[in-house]
């Protein structure tokens, strides 16, 4: 038996993630444990999540993932007596299809969860209950068994929209949170601002909570979690979620493992858990770097740039040159690095912001811009045409881009890029992937559950290099 939950929406921004983040903080606070999950890519969600968990919030995601991966990697976290919260993306069936493929939709089947709708009641009483039927009918396996209704106007709003989902749709109401005029949460571009950026990350967190406990049902959401049910079959070691299809040989490394840099701080906070627990059960030691503080690399023998908001750090980057030259040297003595998005950013010439033009690190010959809108914005698939350290060519990869910078100059052609792109944008529209020594740069983001070959060629690429050194 498993104690869960999936909170889901109609769309994005209907009020999904302050519901879970309340649901969460406020479970803990009564002393629960709670293991945070969120379906789909998103960091920054995740990121709130386990702050308000206390614990890594990780992900599930069936178009980077197989079903059986879903489940054994969900089996893996859970644990009796605690409650697992998952978050949905987007609207409950909004996918890749027609049909919905990797949906919020597929995952709460595929974990037999019940289903809580948090619902935008903006200028709607009656038809709010024909929607949720409709949620109801399109696919009667879905659980969904209860709802939570947003941005209610007033009492009378409230009791027609309630009385309207219990009359037809047979349903209780699990809450009613009224019009707020001042986000707790801040939001920029798509999706809310990163918890590392917010300097009063805790106290929204609370807000959260005083939201949770003064307008949700708490104990009602709680009995439909307990009461959830078997859960589908799975689990196995954290190991093995890994590298079950990985061919490489990853045990018996002998002596201490390879020394791989993650740089972690408000410019660079782009990292799946499964990632970072890759690396360190294939061998590696990781050690947290900070581009923005720190005067200089520890001795390293790999390094691994995230994601993140370069550009909202862009003068501190470039005023720390000490780190910046020394890692230029490093790449060019051959350091594996691996870099995502921002970190492919950070490796280039410059950026070029409104407040002025910012020196990076200069491996790679790439100047970058910044669009009012999204540049690559969702599930990419690559194909590997080129050698490089980390994949084999011919190797379909999976993975997603999300960001607003734009190539303004690139001494490089088409030729030298390492991925074919099958879908997405990438660095010119048709490929991605810059190498240069044992440097590989991407604005695609992959998740380790569903490329389990990458971090034991991170790891060897990192022990050839210190055995080279």
């Amino acid at each position: 038996m498993s104690s869960r939950i999936l909170i889901a929406g109609l769309r994005g921004g209907s009020g999904k993630t302050i519901v879970s983040l309340g649901l969460i903080a406020s479970c803990r606070r009564r002393g629960m444990r709670v293991a945070p999950f969120k379906k789909g890519p998103d960091f920054i969600d995740a990121g709130w999540l386990a702050l308000a968990a206390g614990q890594p919030c990780h992900h599930l995601d069936p178009f980077l993932m197989s079903s059986q991966t879903i489940l054994d990697s969900f089996h893996a976290r859970t644990e009796p007596g605690a409650l697992s919260v998952i978050e949905g993306n987007r609207g409950l069936y909004d996918g890749m299809d027609v049909q919905g493929s990797a949906s919020t939709a597929t995952v709460a089947k595929l974990l037999q969860v019940p289903v809580v709708l948090v619902v935008d009641c903006t200028k709607s009483t009656r038809t709010v209950a024909a929607l949720v039927l409709g949620c109801q009918r399109l696919d009667p396996e879905v659980r969904i068994q209860g709802v939570i209704l947003n941005r209610v106007g007033g009492a009378r709003h409230k009791a027609i929209v309630s009385a309207s989902i219990e009359a037809y749709c047979g349903l209780k109401v699990l809450g009613a949170i009224p019009r707020i005029k001042e986000a707790a949460m801040p939001e920029r571009h798509m999706g809310l601002v990163p918890t590392p950026e917010h300097d009063r990350a805790v106290s929204a967190v609370e807000k959260a909570v005083e939201m949770a406990e003064r307008h949700l049902d708490l104990d009602g959401i709680l009995s439909l979690a307990e009461h959830a049910g078997p859960l589908p079959a799975g689990g196995g070691a954290i190991r093995d979620l890994f590298f079950k299809s990985d061919a490489r040989d990853l045990s018996g490394f002998g002596g201490p493992g390879p020394r791989i840099g993650v740089i972690q701080d408000a410019a660079f906070q782009f990292y799946y858990p499964e990632n970072l627990e890759a690396l360190e059960v294939a061998g590696a030691r990781l050690i947290r770097v900070s581009a923005l503080h720190d005067e200089g690399l520890p001795s390293l023998d790999g390094l691994y740039i995230g994601g993140g908001f370069p550009e909202t750090q862009a003068e501190a980057l470039a005023r720390n040159e000490r780190f910046r030259k020394e890692l230029a040297s490093l790449a060019e003595t051959g350091l594996p690095i691996y870099a995502e998005c921002g970190g492919l950013m950070y490796l280039g010439r410059e950026l070029v912001l409104k407040e002025g033009t910012f020196p990076m690190v200069g491996v790679l010959p790439v100047v970058f811009g910044f669009s009012k809108r999204p540049q690559g914005h969702g599930y990419t698939v690559l194909q590997v045409k080129r050698p490089n350290p980390y994949f084999e060519p011919g190797a379909e990869i999976r993975g997603h881009e999300f960001h607003y910078s734009t190539v303004l100059d690139w001494g490089g052609s088409p030729e030298d890029l390492a991925f074919r792109m099958v879908r997405g944008g990438g660095l010119d529209g048709a490929g991605d992937g810059l190498c240069y020594q044992n440097t590989l740069a991407t604005y695609t983001h992959i998740h380790a559950l569903g490329t389990p070959s990458w971090a034991g060629a991170m790891v060897e690429a990192a022990r050839r290099w210190r055995a080279k050194k």
